[in-house]
């Protein structure tokens, strides 16, 4: 009996050093994650670096953001439940109200209380909603037309056949509207479309998807032609271009050709509009060919090419604070530069102005702006031109000055008006997703495959633009483009938004 004892005392013992040591361990390794943990949190919510482009500061905050979930789970792993600190958890914003519902309910298991064993009644409900997703699923449509006979006059009588913009196509609109959104919405190559439809059983050749894309990329160009046509009608223009590789075929390699992008200004009344226009080069001459003899006022940065369309006066030019303001912030990024400090400062007073008239009309607008902005403009003017003098010709912050002397009337134009905007912001913003949809399809296969490329996309980013969500645009207007007039195209222009018919 003593012997026995003796041994579970030292079982006992054993289990408790055991204990003790993964104790200590896990003491350890939590200490370890917190101050992990710590230190990936000052990263990821301490000063915003600007060097880091937005996709790039993007994908930043989503590692670490993960990163940090993940340590704070290894934690409570290894942390008793009973000493847990409470999770904070931030009020969560309410799902979508047009989101489909499905109801689960969860009754108990009994009727009656477990204390005294009483009818329970009922006296409200706890109601938790949880987001979920269904993945793309193939469904077959099955058109069935039954076919009547007259026996007297022996004629047969049937239902015609749907009308579509490929007679007899295997392909539904809702799949149409599926392909072209993974591709020039989403970004995913055909190849990955086809393999995303094999894990499902079903065989769609690139072959096949590409004579798709071609069919109805045609069918849209009336609408995207229209949408170029209306864009043309408007005071004020943003206009720039984004280099995209296309593919070379003679030469077994790629060749330079330019997307280049128009948008409509934000401070005007009228549905937004962006328009791509895809050519093989950046000379201005494009610029002209596609703006043809509209006059306006056109936001731009200081590319050459738009120079020869201010020549003529009847196009006015509107300068980019932004790119000016860039200017300043890479020389004080690269070394405290306390005179790019200053512009800095200088040119945040003039953003704040605007961030208070945004939503104003347009001659309350002006009247702030002239009261305001043209004071602060005179006064930034004389500074850089008094700092100019003090400063080495060919220097990095001579140069950044230089930038914006040169350019002066243009910047300051806008603040004379209550319509015209201070930088080219909205149209670069149009033009991001392209950028980032570059390093998945890398190149264009043709011209004519950038020029349809540029009118799809032009009428999904003005849906965009307009609140209207692309996909169900997409597959209302295919499902109607068959037998629409011509007449009453406008209608089917992502330009406001529609009541669900």
């Amino acid at each position: 009996m003593i012997l026995q004892l003796q041994q579970e005392a030292e079982t006992t013992e054993h289990k408790v050093t055991q204990l003790q040591a993964k104790t200590q361990h896990d003491a350890v390794k939590i200490q370890a994650l917190t101050l992990e943990l710590a230190h990936l949190r000052r990263l990821r919510f301490g000063v915003k670096n600007e060097a880091l482009s937005p996709d790039q500061r993007d994908l930043f905050r989503e590692t670490m953001a993960s990163d940090c979930a993940a340590i704070e789970a290894e934690v409570e792993d290894k942390t008793p439940k009973q000493d847990r600190a409470p999770r904070e958890r931030a009020g969560r914003q309410p799902l979508p109200e047009q989101l489909p519902r499905i109801d689960h309910h969860h009754e108990p298991e009994r009727c009656t209380c477990g204390e005294c064993g009483g009818a329970l009644v009922k006296i409200g409900e706890d109601i938790s909603e949880q987001l979920d997703v269904i993945p793309a699923q193939f469904i077959v449509h099955r058109h069935i037309r039954p076919q009547y006979a007259c026996r007297p006059c022996e004629s047969i009588t049937a239902a015609p056949i749907p009308a579509a913009v490929i007679d007899g196509g295997m392909a539904a609109p809702g799949l149409i509207t599926w392909v072209l959104i993974s591709k020039f919405l989403d970004h995913l190559p055909l190849y990955r479309l086809e393999q995303i439809a094999a894990r499902d059983g079903v065989t769609l050749a690139r072959s096949t998807l590409s004579e798709w894309v071609g069919r109805y990329g045609v069918a849209l160009q009336p609408l995207a032609d229209r949408l170029a046509e209306l864009l043309r009608q408007r005071l004020v223009l943003h206009a720039d271009e984004t280099p995209v590789q296309q593919l070379d075929p003679g030469k077994g390699k790629t060749k330079r050709a330019y997307l280049w992008a128009y948008r409509s200004n934000d401070l005007d009344e009228e549905p937004a509009i962006a328009v791509f226009d895809y050519q093989t080069g950046r000379s201005g001459v494009h610029a002209r060919n596609f703006l043809d003899d509209w006059q306006g006022h056109l936001v731009v940065d200081d590319y050459a090419g738009y120079k020869a369309l201010f020549a003529s006066g009847g196009v006015i030019e509107v300068g980019c604070m932004a790119h000016a303001r860039r200017k300043f912030f890479d020389l004080h990024a690269a070394n405290k530069s306390p005179v790019a400090g200053e512009a800095l400062a200088r040119i945040s007073e003039l953003y704040r102005i605007e961030a208070e008239v945004r939503e104003g009309l347009p001659e309350a607008r002006q009247r702030q702006r002239l009261a305001q902005s043209v004071p602060k403009l005179a006064s930034m003017q004389a500074w850089l031109f008094e700092t100019r003098a003090t400063v080495a010709n060919g220097s990095a912050l001579a140069k950044a000055i230089d930038y914006s002397l040169k350019r002066w009337s243009s910047l300051a134009r806008y603040a004379q008006t209550g319509d015209l905007p201070i930088d080219n912001n909205p149209v670069e913003n149009v033009i991001r997703p392209i950028a980032l949809g570059k390093k998945n399809w890398m190149f264009m296969g043709s011209e004519r495959a950038g020029r349809r490329a540029a009118a799809i996309q032009s009428l999904l980013a003005t849906a965009k633009l307009n609140g209207i969500e692309p996909a169900q645009w997409l597959k209302d207007t295919l499902e109607k483009l068959p037998t629409w007039p011509n007449s009453r195209l406008d209608e089917l222009l992502p330009l406001q938004r529609r009541n669900a018919e």
